[in-house]
């Protein structure tokens, strides 16, 4: 597929980055020719230097054979801009935009193919903060992922000593969880020094403690499905109550927006080092978050604040930095659990293991909205994991015996990859486009009906596929999807 990005900032050199692994032709677009050349000299892409609304510049790109632009600078009306010309001057068939302003999120007719022309809007910022509130309702997983909207959910979790299946073979954990669908999917173990492993999937493989495990789980019973692998016999869980953020950005004020909205059991704390953002801040937020000007890495005002008791430290400032020693420092100090955002790959990588316990990569928590219109056949769902080595994608199996090679084949007969596993099969959702997005009445009927027919299937291997079934696979290594895809593309004869 030819895209073109436009902007070589830190979401475009992710997107560029990602889409590359996957033999796309990419062409980026910027003003800064010094940054232009390190990605031409790191990556194989085309640079050209230039405004991205200029349709001259988007020509020189070559917009006018490219099949989707993905318009990503920090700037919104530039991002519009290049979308409404991409539709008009040049037919560009799918248009992304990155946007980061509230209120055009909130009128939907803008964001459209007939307003600013738009086929998919993302943004960073919400996504990252979805992300982060996923961790706070569920305080023992490292990450949550939603998929067959909303009924399942992937976690991973790190395997503690003393929780009921820890010790258990892969066989035995879901007869130790009766209640709800459940399937551990993947088990990444550090033997001695050396980064984390795979271990092979089967039957007898035990969960040891400190074995990251990667588990799908009908979502309403996620919380006791994380507590069996992370909570001892006996623990109580221990909810996350007192928030402390480092960083006021938009990040952090939309967290601490939407925690003291959510309900008054949560304590949230600012620490933000610009005097004017501190002023900005307490006059947008409501009264019972605390605001405070200082330095997060400050040991004294870190231990004057009572960093000791905090559930849920959040370093999300824009330095990677900042945001490490912060993390180590409120860890040291007491804090239950640590959160960083690290934008260089190399940095989170080396984090992984150490006292911080979630290391987070901006690119990790947007990039799935984006693959999801990249991919091949009717990928619904794709979420990056593993910073970016490994992931999990759900697809509608379509077609029937005649014209698919899943549709009415046992799952045991799939010629898939090694090591890929299918972990769940949701059946009876209703099609997206079924539904009224309005909000009426009738949808929301609609919708509590299609509820009561859904089916969350974990599969053996005499599981036969239907067509429609929505199936979700863990891919260890994301070069393994082009294999997946092929495997459940419909033939010719399908209409």
């Amino acid at each position: 597929m030819k895209i073109l990005i436009l902007g070589a900032g830190r979401v475009g050199e992710s997107v560029a980055e990602s889409l590359l692994s996957e033999k796309n032709d990419i062409t980026v677009v910027d003003t800064d020719g010094v940054r232009l050349r390190d990605l031409e000299g790191r990556f194989d892409l085309r640079g050209v230097v230039g405004n991205g609304i200029s349709p001259e510049v988007l020509a020189e790109a070559g917009a006018a054979d490219t099949d989707m632009l993905i318009a990503c600078t920090s700037q919104d009306e530039t991002n519009l801009t290049a979308c409404k010309i991409a539709q008009v001057l040049f037919n560009i068939p799918t248009r992304i935009v990155r946007v980061r302003s509230v209120a055009l999120k909130s009128h939907a007719e803008l964001l459209s193919d007939t307003g600013f022309g738009v086929t998919h809007a993302f943004c960073p910022e919400e996504a990252l903060m979805g992300y982060i509130g996923k961790l706070v309702t569920f305080p023992e997983a490292l990450q949550v992922r939603e998929f067959a909207q909303g009924h399942v959910a992937l976690a991973s979790v790190r395997a503690r000593g003393g929780a009921p299946v820890v010790g258990l073979s892969v066989a035995d954990v879901r007869q130790n969880l009766p209640h709800g669908a459940v399937r551990v999917v993947g088990v990444y173990r550090r033997f001695h020094h050396e980064a984390d492993r795979l271990v092979p999937m089967e039957g007898s493989t035990r969960i040891e403690p400190g074995d990251e495990v990667f588990v799908l789980s009908d979502k309403d019973y996620l919380g006791d499905v994380l507590a069996a692998f992370n909570r001892q016999v006996g623990e109580q869980a221990e909810p996350v109550r007192r928030v402390m953020v480092a960083g006021g950005g938009r990040v952090g004020m939309r967290l601490a927006r939407a925690l003291t909205k959510e309900s008054r059991r949560f304590q949230v704390k600012i620490i933000e080092k610009d005097e004017d953002r501190c002023v900005y801040l307490a006059s947008r937020l409501p009264s019972d978050v605390l605001v405070l000007k200082g330095d997060a890495t400050d040991e004294t005002l870190m231990e004057n604040e009572n960093v000791e008791d905090v559930d849920l430290f959040v370093a999300i400032t824009d330095d990677d930095e900042d945001n490490i020693m912060s993390c180590l420092l409120a860890k040291k100090l007491g804090a239950t659990r640590v959160l960083a955002l690290i934008n260089r790959r190399t940095y989170a990588d080396l984090m992984h293991g150490t006292q911080i316990d979630i290391a987070l990569s901006p690119a990790q928590a947007t990039l799935g909205e984006l693959l999801a219109y990249v991919r091949q056949g009717d990928v619904q769902a794709v979420h990056s994991l593993r910073r970016g080595v490994a992931e999990a994608i759900e697809i509608v199996a379509r077609g029937d015996a005649k014209t698919s090679r899943a549709v009415g084949r046992r799952v045991g007969s799939l010629r898939l990859p090694r090591d890929v596993h299918i972990g769940m099969i949701v059946r009876g959702l209703p099609e997206p486009d079924a539904r009224n997005t309005n909000g009426s009445e009738a949808a929301e009927r609609d919708e509590e009906e299609s509820e009561d027919v859904v089916e969350v299937i974990v599969p053996t291997s005499g599981t036969i596929i239907q067509s429609n079934d929505h199936v979700i696979l863990f891919l260890p290594n994301k070069r393994l999807v082009h294999e997946v895809e092929a495997l459940f593309r419909v033939g010719v004869t399908f209409f």
